[in-house]
C-alpha cells in the first residue's frame, strides 16, 4: 500500500517525498523511495511506526551495501538510521553496545582500542550493526551469531523490544527476526586481547579483501550464498560467467561472486545478469544458486 502525504504521521527527524535511492546504495542504480524516513532517535521512530497505517511497508536500509533497489522504487517508507544510531560504547572489557547504525569499521576499531578480541571480522563486511544482525552477517570465520548477545528493535507496531541471540533462531545469512522489524542496537560480546594482536588480524583481513575482491567498483558484495559443499564463486567460474556482462552489468573478473556496475547499468540489468549466472551455473552443476544481496522495490 502506498502512503499518501495525509497518512504520513509528523517526525522531528527527517521525512523526504520521492527520495532518489541509487546515491545511497553501493551498486548506484535503481528508483525512489516513494518515503525516506531518518529519525532523530530511537523515540521518533517508535512513534512514527505507532502512528503509521500498518498497511504501509517499511523497510531499513543501511549502508546499501547488499541491495539491489529495483528500477521501479519502494513503495511505503525506507527508514535509514543515522548519526544518532551510529554509537558504540563499552560495557565492561569484554562488551560493546552499538547502535544499528553504527558501521563495521567503527565497531572493530573500537573493540581494538579497548582490547577486545574476535570482533576482527566485523572489519570486513561493508555495512552496518541493523544489517549484521538482520543477515547473521559473517566473513573469515566468524558470524554476527558469534558475538550477539542481544539486539533492541522497534517492531512495525512501534513497540521496542529486546530480543537474544536465541530468538533469532539464526542459520546461514539469515535470521527470523519480525516482519518489519528494525535493529536500532545490538550487544556484543568478545574476550580479552592485546589492541596490537588485534590490529594486526584487523589488517590481514583488510588485505586479502583487497587483494580479493574488486573494492574499488560499484558493486554490492557477495551476491549469492554458499551452497553446502560449494563456494559460489568457484561454480560461476566453472560455469564459465567470469567477465559476463548484461548492459551495463558485469561478472567480476577479480571475484565472481561479484556483480559490478560498470559506469550505466540499470538495477535491471544487475538483477538480470544475477540470474542468467544462476541459470548457467544450474545448467553446468546443478546447483541452485540462491541470491544472498537483498533486492527490493518494483521493476522499473
Amino acid at each position: 500500500m502506498a502512503a499518501s502525504a495525509e497518512s504520513v504521521p509528523t517526525v522531528r527527524g527527517k521525512l523526504t517525498a520521492n527520495a532518489p535511492l541509487a546515491p545511497l546504495v553501493w551498486f548506484k542504480s535503481g528508483g525512489a523511495a516513494q518515503w525516506l524516513f531518518e529519525p532523530r532517535d530511537a523515540e521518533d521512530l517508535s512513534a512514527f511506526l505507532a502512528a503509521l497505517d500498518p498497511a504501509v511497508p517499511v523497510m531499513a536500509l543501511g549502508l546499501g551495501s547488499n541491495l539491489i533497489v529495483r528500477d521501479g522504487g519502494v513503495s511505503g517508507v525506507v527508514v535509514r538510521l543515522g548519526k544518532a544510531f551510529a554509537t558504540v560504547e563499552q560495557v565492561d572489557g569484554t562488551t560493546l553496545r552499538c547502535g544499528g547504525g553504527a558501521s563495521g569499521i567503527l565497531v572493530s576499531s573500537t573493540a581494538r582500542d579497548a582490547g577486545i578480541g574476535g570482533l576482527e571480522f566485523l572489519r570486513s563486511i561493508p555495512g552496518t550493526v541493523g544489517g549484521f544482525v538482520r543477515m547473521n552477517g559473517g566473513a573469515y570465520g566468524r558470524e554476527t551469531c558469534d558475538i550477539l548477545v542481544e539486539c533492541d528493535v522497534v517492531l512495525r507496531s512501534g513497540q521496542r523490544k529486546t530480543l537474544s541471540v536465541a530468538e533469532l533462531h539464526y542459520t546461514y545469512r539469515h535470521s527470523e527476526l519480525p516482519d518489519g522489524a528494525i535493529v536500532i542496537g545490538a550487544t556484543f560480546h568478545g574476550h580479552a586481547d592485546e589492541p596490537a594482536a588485534i590490529q594486526a588480524e584487523m589488517d590481514r583481513i583488510a588485505a586479502s579483501r583487497e587483494a580479493s575482491q574488486p573494492l574499488r567498483s560499484k558493486t554490492g558484495g557477495s551476491t549469492f550464498k554458499n551452497p553446502d559443499g560449494h563456494k559460489a564463486w568457484q561454480l560461476v567460474d566453472e560455469a564459465g560467467c567470469r567477465g559476463l556482462t548484461m548492459g551495463g552489468a558485469q561478472v567480476s573478473e577479480k571475484h565472481t561472486n561479484f556483480l559490478i556496475n560498470t559506469g550505466n547499468a540499470t538495477s535491471s540489468d544487475i538483477e538480470a545478469l544475477g540470474e542468467e549466472v544462476r541459470r548457467r551455473v544450474r545448467e553446468k552443476s546443478g546447483v541452485e544458486l540462491q541470491w544472498e544481496i537483498q533486492r527490493v522495490g518494483k521493476a522499473g
